[in-house]
């Protein structure tokens, strides 16, 4: 089996696992990776001359290429959405633990006894 068509192979594959919402994230991160590796070694295989068929291939995994970017960026997203969720509830939760932390003092009443 040619490069290309490995490439193309594991293309898809890592598409239809970034569009499938069912698996757990860690699974999920550890399978791209693993298609990503598999991804970049068929890459480096690739060489030209190229036939007619590689060359079809070629053209289509260039859409395929950008679907792959707009699906990792969607994934991006998400987790960066959920630690931000995170550090926001920790910080509430730290308010609400000792709500007179975070006071800010303008210095015109100011009292020493706390």
């Amino acid at each position: 089996m040619s490069s290309v068509l490995t490439f193309y192979d594991v293309t898809q594959k890592l598409i239809a696992l970034l569009e499938d919402t069912g698996l757990d994230r860690d699974a999920k991160i550890n399978q791209v990776e693993c298609l990503l590796e598999n991804r970049q070694q068929a890459m480096a295989g690739i060489a030209p001359p190229y036939s007619d068929a590689e060359m079809d291939l070629g053209a289509r995994l260039i859409s395929l290429n950008e679907k792959v970017t707009q699906l990792m960026t969607r994934e991006k997203l998400y987790i960066q959405k959920d630690i931000k969720d995170l550090s926001i509830k920790k910080e509430s939760t730290g308010k609400y633990a000792n709500p007179y932390q975070s006071i800010a003092t303008d210095g015109m009443f100011y009292d020493k006894r706390k």
